[in-house]
Order: structure tokens, then C-alpha cells, then sequence
């Protein structure tokens, strides 16, 4: 039964073995097997038996369902045991796993094992964020290689440099916008922002951000576990577009080089050897695609926040100087990553609870964003909120955010231009929340400037 509905789910190919590309579809239908449909399979079955984290995986992305679901996950103690994994929503917990080095990110199955030879030998020749020699997944000493090459431009001192011209962008697209008119913020500025100041730091003309922005977002979905076969289409052909945009990209600022990051670390490549000419794409790529999806999330997600309580609106217009912890608040309580994944390097102890090596340990970074043990009231929007910067919403470890300065950053910026710019702006019906599991924010944000 399971067999047939996996293969009912994907077109075998077998009829079109005549037609140019076959092959190359009937890898991507293999691939798309083992890496996403045996999986969705496995949590369909799993949620239907009552396991959470299969509930959790099948969990409608677009409500708010998964905040009742992760207080079941609570009430099973700091560290519960399904059948297909680990599970915490603990703070402390959350923490220790992501900087501990007995746990490693990007899980995959055994190098030996003949799923991973079936992942290895259908695998895209695409760049992909949960893939190799991506920052996501992988691990010192090539991790810190990559990383040192790029964290200059995402320090404290750095981002501040940026930030007359961020607010610049922001009130430019505010300045765009008729007053008179609905308008839909997601589009017309909570993606406009992030994509303008990132483009600019790595180079891409102002023709070609559009672009990226589309090609961004079929491809956001890649970080989510257990993709229909549909939506990894989608995703796939985001992914190529993306590889080849930048392959086209790259060679531009080889050929003309300017004084962006990307400039900079295509000639420390050439000159120094320091990266391959793989390397060097997926981590301007993952650069690139990381340093406006996840601001876009938490723009939108903040200014939800503040439209539904707008006496801390106030607040803030009584009080600017509280504009920055408002962002680690709405950071806190609707982050922009609900979670992420580890695996044991080696039989390890948590919480108590020994753990073997290989196992799969899920750290819900929305859940110990409300430990109630950390934050007072955890479901309250409160922008004075003392330890708002406690959050774990950047991860933490050796794969903390390389932008989380700049992220925020631009959510100050671009919070306060838009309540400065527009202050009786108030949200219409019909927002939508955006399909992807792992990234969590609004698809559309209909709006009244006035």
C-alpha cells in the first residue's frame, strides 16, 4: 500500500524513454523518492499513530496549530522520544544541543547505506542550501573556512556602517507606495527591503533583484522535510534557475569586479586559492538567498504583531528607544526559522537521556523561544520585555547567524520607517501565511496606509 502510493505520486517516465531528458527526470524522480517522498510517507504514518513528530511534520504551516502542538511537546518533558527521532521545545536544552559538538548539522542517512547511494547518484547538480558544501550542513574545518571568508562584512561595526543606507531603501519604497490605495506590505516592502540591501552588498544590479526575489522564493521550500512531488518541482526548477544566475553572475564581477563582497571574495579565490569555484557559488548563494528570506519573515511577522496589539505601537512612539528590543521580541515570540535539525557524531547524553550515534534530534527554536521557565508569560508581545535577546531564533554554536546583526538591523530600520511614515496604517482581511514548514512568515499582508 505504501509502495503504491508512493509511486502513484511522482510519473515513472518509463512511457517517455524515447524523449530527450528522460534520464535526467527519472534521476529527479528517484531522488525526489528517497529524499522526500519515502520520508512524507513516514511522517504521514507516524502522525496517523499520534506521533508528534510526525504531527509536527503534517501540521497545517499556515495557522496557528502549531503552537497547541508544541506545548504537547512540552508537557512530555525537556527532552521527548518519538518513533523517528528527538524532540525538545526546552531552552536549555535547545542550546546545548546546537553548540555542542557531539551533535553535527545536515542530517543524512549512513554514508554506507544504500539510500545514501541513491541520494548521491540522483542528486541535482544544483546549488541547495541543505546540501553540501552549503554553511547550513557543514562542519569545521571546512565550516570555518567558508565563514571567516564572509563574516567581516556582518559584524556590529559593519552593519551600522549600512544602516543610513538601509533607512534610505526604506523610506525610498515607503516614499513609492499611494497612500490612497491597498497594498500588499509582503510584496511592496517587507521583501523589498532585505533583497535591495543584500543585493547591494554582494553586487547584483538593480535589473536583476526582481528576479532573485522570484527565483528565492520557488526555492524556500527546499529546507522543508518531506516535499510533495510538485512542490519539489517547484523548488527544483527555482534551484537551477537560481545555480544559473549565479554561475552567469559570478563571471560578470570576475570580469568587471566592483567593491561588493562578492567582488571581493571572487578575487581572494582566484588569487588565493581559498575557495573552489563551488565553494565560493553556494556560500555567496546561501549568503545571498539567506540575507533577505528570513528578514522577510520577520518583518512581516512583526508588523502583525504590532498591528493586533497596537499599544505597543505606542509604546514605542512614546518610547523609540525600546525599537530595538521590539525586534528581539517579535524575533522571541514569531520567529522566521520555527526549527532545525541535528544529528550525534557520537553516542552523547542529554537532558539525562543517552543518545545513540546517528540520531536524528529536532530543536524547536519557536518552542524554547516560549519556555515559560526563561520568559515570563512567553505568549505575550511585550516590546520591554528585560531578556527578549534570549531568544534562539538565530540558532546558536558555531552556526549562529552569520547576519543576525544585520537582520536586525533592517527589522529596526524597517519597522520604525513604516510606523514613522504611516501611523494609522492598520492590516486588512485576507493575510496569508506563507506554505514553507521550516521558514514561518506571511505570503501576503494586505494593508490601509491611511
Amino acid at each position: 500500500m505504501a509502495a503504491d502510493s508512493l509511486t502513484a505520486s511522482a510519473p515513472s517516465g518509463s512511457a517517455d524513454q524515447g524523449r530527450p531528458g528522460w534520464r535526467s527526470e527519472a534521476r529527479s524522480n528517484v531522488h525526489w523518492a528517497v529524499a522526500h517522498g519515502l520520508p512524507r510517507l513516514a511522517m504521514r504514518g507516524a502522525a496517523r499513530r499520534g506521533d508528534l513528530q510526525g504531527r509536527l511534520m503534517t501540521t497545517d504551516p499556515s495557522g496557528d496549530q502549531v503552537w497547541d502542538l508544541l506545548a504537547e511537546i512540552r508537557a512530555m518533558g525537556p527532552l521527548h522520544r518519538t518513533r523517528l527521532s528527538y524532540l525538545t521545545v526546552d531552552h536549555a536544552v535547545v542550546r546545548e544541543v546546537l553548540s555542542s559538538p557531539d551533535f553535527r548539522s545536515g542530517p543524512r542517512p549512513a554514508a554506507d547505506g544504500v539510500l545514501a547511494r541513491l541520494l548521491n547518484r540522483t542528486a541535482p547538480q544544483v546549488l541547495n542550501p541543505i546540501e553540501p558544501p552549503s554553511l547550513l550542513v557543514t562542519e569545521p574545518p571546512d565550516h570555518t573556512r567558508y565563514r571567516k571568508l564572509v563574516a567581516r562584512v556582518f559584524t556590529v561595526r559593519e552593519v551600522e556602517r549600512l544602516r543610513v543606507r538601509t533607512e534610505a531603501i526604506a523610506h525610498e519604497l515607503l516614499e513609492a507606495l499611494d497612500p490612497a490605495a491597498p497594498v500588499d506590505l509582503v510584496a511592496s516592502y517587507c521583501a523589498l527591503l532585505p533583497v535591495t540591501v543584500i543585493s547591494e552588498i554582494l553586487g547584483v544590479p538593480p535589473a536583476q533583484r526582481e528576479r532573485v526575489l522570484e527565483m528565492g522564493t520557488r526555492a524556500a521550500p527546499s529546507l522543508d522535510f518531506g516535499l510533495g512531488w510538485r512542490r519539489y518541482r517547484t523548488v527544483l526548477s527555482g534551484l537551477h534557475d537560481f545555480t544559473h544566475w549565479l554561475d552567469a553572475h559570478v563571471e560578470a564581477l570576475r570580469r568587471h569586479p566592483g567593491e561588493d563582497l562578492l567582488s571581493k571574495l571572487i578575487e581572494a579565490r582566484d588569487e588565493e586559492g581559498t575557495l573552489n569555484d563551488r565553494e565560493l557559488k553556494a556560500t555567496a548563494g546561501l549568503v545571498l538567498a539567506a540575507g533577505f528570506e528570513t528578514t522577510v519573515n520577520l518583518l512581516g511577522n512583526a508588523i502583525a504583531l504590532l498591528s493586533r496589539q497596537p499599544d505597543q505601537l505606542d509604546r514605542l512612539r512614546a518610547e523609540p528607544v525600546l525599537w530595538p528590543n521590539a525586534v528581539d521580541e517579535a524575533l522571541r515570540l514569531d520567529p522566521p526559522v520555527l526549527m532545525t535539525g541535528r544529528q550525534t557524531a557520537r553516542a552523547t547524553s542529554v537532558a539525562g537521556v543517552s543518545i545513540p550515534k546517528n540520531a536524528l534530534m529536532v530543536t524547536i527554536l519557536a518552542g524554547a523561544n516560549r519556555d515559560p521557565r526563561v520568559f515570563e508569560h512567553p505568549e505575550r508581545f511585550d516590546v520591554a520585555r528585560e531578556n527578549a535577546k534570549d531568544h534562539v531564533s538565530f540558532s546558536g554554536g558555531r552556526h549562529y547567524c552569520l547576519g543576525a546583526s544585520l537582520a536586525r538591523m533592517e527589522g529596526e530600520a524597517g519597522l520604525r520607517a513604516l510606523a514613522e511614515r504611516f501611523p494609522d496604517m492598520r492590516l486588512l482581511p485576507g493575510a496569508r501565511r506563507r506554505p514553507t514548514r521550516i521558514l514561518r512568515g506571511y505570503e501576503t499582508l494586505p494593508a490601509r496606509l491611511r
